[in-house]
């Protein structure tokens, strides 16, 4: 890429790659920057990720990342809490911010003449944030307001229970919001620590996607002030995933009208070659109305509403898992079942119609997705902050297609059997 004359990044050095239609800047300071160019839309989606989260905090002080994220909102050197949330929605767009496992992330949706504001709204709130101590004191509560909420959410709070009970006292099993204890003891002083820490250039990937040119971007950015930032040394990593577990079953006890069961166990990182082949098997299993699951479970025996898969993949770790919803009277039989599949899943993995119905599922899923400015976001980032190379959509389709029946059955052996879950049961005894 070629930085246009009379830019503010004129005359500076900025690695680039360009890969049909993403384009790639890495600016001096360290700033990673991705831009995704949509046709036929009038919005931008933008995201800027801090590779910092629950992942690398100590136990004492669970929630910290979730907390600051909270605090940047509350005034920063040159707007106050209210003009922060006026400073989009006037212009009909979005502003928000979520904390992950691995990564803290401040996002906006605007339309593509309003990308400026975004720019500069997000740089203020991640770069400027008073991090006061009065706001502290506040924020507190309405995070501890926000732990009720989950507490009083069962099928929330069941998989915070189950990554404790999977995961055991590595930071993959904390709480992203903190315990009570954990956000009651937070001083400021550590909330300005790990923003001095974590908050640089060189730790930040900021991706867009929409009707936007790349170098319109890198040009905002530095208006911004984002090139600007000075450069600081990479925090360390996270700790190492652990090598071994014992799978545990756990039953909390909570006077309910249902019973919420999870199962899971580790499985792969995000960039492990044998992802497409556990997401297609997941899907089979547990994907939609017409998953092995969903058929046994609720349409044939009756025992649960909500019955289904998921898995997530961290960039050293994942996990997979199934979640059920039953009667609690129904909650042996239901485990039961699903023990069942699992047991005839990893002995016998898919059979070859399963496998081709499987793979046109996930591709119409991944290609429906890319109908979003916010997942070509999301997927435009992902390739920087789990450090793999950015594939078009055919190439994405042909790893799909790539997933053999050896393959998925190796899958299936690997990471399903029933003796291999971690389960817990919350509800009634």
């Amino acid at each position: 890429m070629t930085v246009a004359s009379g830019s503010p990044l004129n005359q500076m050095a900025m690695r680039s790659d360009h890969d049909a239609g993403v384009e790639r800047s890495v600016l001096p300071n360290g700033l990673t920057v991705v831009s995704e160019q949509v046709p036929g839309v009038r919005s931008v989606s933008l995201g800027a990720w801090v590779r910092s989260a629950s992942l690398h905090e100590a136990a004492a002080e669970m929630g910290v990342s979730h907390m600051l994220e909270h605090l940047c909102f509350k005034g920063t050197e040159r707007r106050t809490a209210k003009e922060i949330a006026l400073s989009l929605e006037s212009l009909g767009g979005s502003l928000d911010a979520y904390t992950a496992r691995e990564q803290i992330c401040f996002q906006a949706r605007v339309l593509d003449e309003h990308l400026a504001e975004a720019v500069d709204v997000i740089a203020d709130v991640m770069f400027r944030p008073l991090l006061r101590d009065a706001d502290l004191q506040l924020e507190r509560k309405v995070v501890l307001e926000e732990i009720s909420m989950v507490e009083d959410t069962p099928d929330d709070i069941v998989f915070d229970l189950h990554n404790s009970a999977l995961w055991g006292d590595h930071p993959y099993g904390y709480s992203i919001l903190g315990t009570r204890s954990t956000v009651a003891a937070l001083g400021i002083s550590s909330v300005r620590a790990l923003h001095a820490r974590a908050f640089h250039p060189s730790h930040v990937v900021v991706a867009a996607a929409g009707n936007i040119e790349h170098q319109r971007l890198v040009d905002a950015l530095a208006t911004a002030g984002w090139a600007d930032l000075p450069q600081r040394p990479i925090p360390a990593g996270a700790p190492a995933p652990p090598v071994q577990f014992a799978p545990v079953q756990r039953h909390v006890a909570r006077d309910s009208a249902q019973a919420h069961i999870v199962f899971g166990s580790p499985t792969l990182a995000h960039s492990d070659p044998r992802r497409e082949a556990l997401i297609l098997v997941d899907t089979l299993l547990g994907g939609g109305m017409s998953s092995r699951l969903f058929q046994r479970v609720r349409e044939e025996l009756g025992l649960a509403y909500s019955v289904y898969a998921f898995q997530s993949f961290h960039r050293d770790t994942g996990m997979h898992g199934v979640y059920a919803g039953t009667a609690p009277e129904s909650a042996e039989q239901a485990v039961n079942a699903i023990r069942s599949e699992l047991a005839r899943i990893a002995a016998t993995g898919i059979s070859a119609d399963e496998l081709a119905m499987g793979k046109q599922q996930l591709k119409g899923q991944i290609t429906l997705s890319m109908e979003s400015v916010s997942s070509r976001m999301y997927r435009a980032a992902a390739g920087d902050l789990f450090g793999e190379p950015w594939l078009p959509l055919d190439a994405l389709l042909a790893q799909v297609d790539a997933v053999t029946l050896d393959g998925a059955r190796d899958v299936c052996a690997a990471f399903f059997q029933p003796d291999r879950q971690t389960v817990v049961h919350l509800g009634p005894a």
